[in-house]
């Protein structure tokens, strides 16, 4: 079912990536480029990086450098993938990125305890209207990961995701911050409900979730960089005008849409943004993993090993 790249399998730390923002979330070239940034990003800070993706059928956790040059090139012809067709694309041996989600799925079953993405899903704006609620919410109450991202997408209702978040029981850590990060702001105007200041503290949060037999991830919410961050005031006129713009698209479109008149509107600042918060999520992304190992609780345990990974 999940094959680990030798490399990952022998790592005592070992951060998960997705592969959305591989070939949905960004223009080629940049994608590709970003995608090996994440990646040298986690090795120097310790770690080793283990990009997820379905490759004709293929549930891997490493990625080569051809699958990743597939992903970034692929286009339409790789689905988005999360819970509800993550099975659907293994069974129909098809090319496939994995969302938030569907990272933490195979993150989980492969024994890896870090993923570090850009910034999850959650209760799109309208929700009253559209029921339009990101299944990483839910993935997030059941499948014990921890999820180093800049708090939600801007894009979204933050008050009403942080809500779903604690009535799922899912613990959200400010990290370094009293305010929960609005992706390409630093601030959201909301307080973080929990917080913490060194990795360490969060590998200490794992270890007694787990002793408690609690089931849900952790959600890590890492504000941008200040020297890349759109404060808050800037970027709204930006998503209003996305919003409207993206009208009447429905579906996994949602989220590409309303991130593309993002940058439209912001004239490509918002994909400098987004670049420069994967970047610093998967540092400590991979400082977490290091905090981990150094407890004894980094090394990946499950799946198999593929000799082509």
């Amino acid at each position: 079912m999940i094959e680990i790249a030798p490399e990952v399998s022998a790592a005592r730390a070992v951060v998960a990536l997705e592969s959305t923002i591989v070939a949905h979330g960004m223009p080629y070239p940049r994608n590709l480029e970003t995608a090996r940034a994440v990646e040298a990003a986690v090795r120097e800070a310790g770690a080793v990086p283990a990009p997820i993706a379905v490759i004709e059928g293929r549930l891997r956790v490493g990625l080569d450098a051809a699958s990743l040059e597939r992903l970034a090139r692929g286009g339409a012809g790789v689905a988005k993938l999360s819970r509800a067709d993550l099975a659907w694309a293994l069974a129909a041996g098809r090319d496939g990125a994995t969302t938030v989600a569907a990272t933490m799925i195979a993150a989980e079953r492969a024994g890896i305890r870090v993923f570090a993405t850009g910034g999850i899903g959650g209760v799109h704006r309208g929700v009253a209207e559209t029921w339009d609620v990101s299944a990483d919410l839910e993935e997030l109450a059941r499948t014990p990961v921890i999820v180093v991202s800049a708090g939600a997408k801007a894009i979204l209702d933050l008050p009403k995701t942080l809500e779903v978040l604690e009535t799922k029981g899912v613990p959200v850590i400010g990290f370094g911050t009293d305010e929960f990060p609005a992706f390409w702001s630093r601030s959201s105007g909301l307080r973080a409900p929990l917080r913490l200041d060194r990795p360490e503290d969060v590998a200490r949060l794992w270890a007694m979730q787990r002793a408690l037999g609690l089931s849900a991830g952790i959600l890590v919410a890492n504000p941008i960089p200040p020297s890349h961050e759109i404060p808050r005031e800037e970027i709204e006129p930006a998503i209003a005008a996305a919003l409207e713009k993206a009208r009447g698209t429905e579906g996994k479109r949602v989220t590409p849409a309303l991130l593309e008149a993002v940058l439209e509107a912001t004239g490509g600042r918002s994909l400098e943004a987004n670049i420069a918060l994967v970047l610093n999520n998967a540092r400590l992304a991979a400082e977490i993993a290091v905090a981990l190992a150094a407890r004894g609780e980094g090394a990946v345990t499950s799946g198999r090993s593929s000799p082509d990974s």
